[in-house]
């Protein structure tokens, strides 16, 4: 690795650590939803932050928002929500002189950070209305193809207790989302501070540490991080292991998993475990990373059989039980 980039990286992860510090003066106490939330942006992909309300999901966007210097808009998803609600529509203007012409007005996700409520309170129809911009970057409204902002992310949340109403995300568009962050409740002493912090007459502030180009900048160097053989091939074992079809696969992922990740999947880990190293203080990721990325990339890019749906099993028990297996046999060897 060369001194300039060891000098990058280095200063990359002094940045980080002052915006992960203007993040937790407002989001108290979830250091893990906060790391993995800024690993979502780091590699340049969205995320889906799973959790009941009042847990503070809209309030850590928010900040995110302000630290990473990005133009955000909030969306609050709900069944009678329409694609161009979203994307924009084409109105029929016109002008002074008596003249008739159609003008674009663009949707909230003309933005760098889309904050998507509830996203599964939406129709499919409405849902399918990201596909396209979470993947590409832009959207096509009235036969014209019209790029995104960049930086551009999406941060969609969802409550995983109430499901009257809603609709479950499509697979192709749960792929789309690099990690899954599931928010828990506080511990004791964090739910003291919370409280101590937010109900007195001042709320604490955060500062802008980042700009849209700043990220550009930190999205790129990440990619440039050396990935050692030893990392690499455990993604594309831990990747593997959970494909019913792949003679990898243990008889209990057979008999749990009906479909696994795919290809998409090993990008996520691949990048993740950079960005975990960065969030770390350290030049490059080990091991311990992909273990540890491995249930927040995995969990919603798989789904049970009927039979495993029926005994109650859990994808992020049978994750962690994989990933601490393989621990075992790579000590073993």
């Amino acid at each position: 690795m060369s001194e300039d980039l060891v000098a990058e990286i280095e200063a990359l992860e002094e940045k980080l650590a002052e915006a992960k510090q203007s993040i937790t003066a407002r989001f108290i106490g979830q250091d893990r939803v906060v790391d993995l939330t800024l690993s979502a942006l780091l590699c340049g992909g969205h995320g889906l932050l799973i959790g009941l309300p009042g847990l503070g999901k809209t309030r850590l966007v928010e900040t995110l928002s302000t630290v990473m210097g990005l133009d955000g808009n909030r969306v609050q998803f709900t069944p009678d929500l329409m694609p161009a609600d979203i994307l924009g529509s084409e109105v029929l203007e016109t002008g002074a002189d008596g003249s008739r012409a159609f003008k674009f007005i663009e949707g909230p996700i003309f933005c760098q950070l889309l904050m998507a409520d509830e996203i599964n309170r939406a129709s499919p129809r409405t849902q399918s209305a990201l596909l396209q911009a979470m993947q590409e970057r832009q959207v096509t409204v009235a036969g014209e193809t019209r790029p995104l902002a960049a930086p551009f992310h999406v941060l969609a949340t969802q409550n995983p207790i109430e499901q009257e109403g809603t609709y479950p995300l499509p697979e192709a568009q749960l792929d789309r989302f690099i990690v899954q962050i599931d928010v828990p409740y506080p511990t004791r002493k964090t739910e003291k501070d919370i409280l101590l912090a937010t109900t007195g007459t001042e709320d604490a502030v955060s500062h802008q540490v980042f700009d849209g180009a700043g990220l550009i900048a930190a999205q790129q160097l990440l990619r440039r991080m050396p990935v050692g053989d030893t990392v690499v091939e455990m993604i594309l074992d831990l990747v593997r292991a959970f494909r019913p079809g792949d003679p990898a696969a243990s008889a209990r992922v057979r008999e749990t998993v009906a479909w696994g990740p795919g290809p998409r999947a090993a990008q996520a880990l691949m990048l993740t475990v950079r960005a975990r190293a960065l969030l770390q203080g350290r030049l490059a990721p080990n091991p311990e990373d992909v273990l540890d990325m491995a249930r927040p990339v995995l969990v919603h890019r798989m789904a049970l059989t009927f039979s495993a749906r029926a005994r109650g099993d859990d994808l992020g028990a049978l994750i962690d039980e994989v990933a601490a297996g393989m621990t075992r046999a790579e000590a073993a060897a």
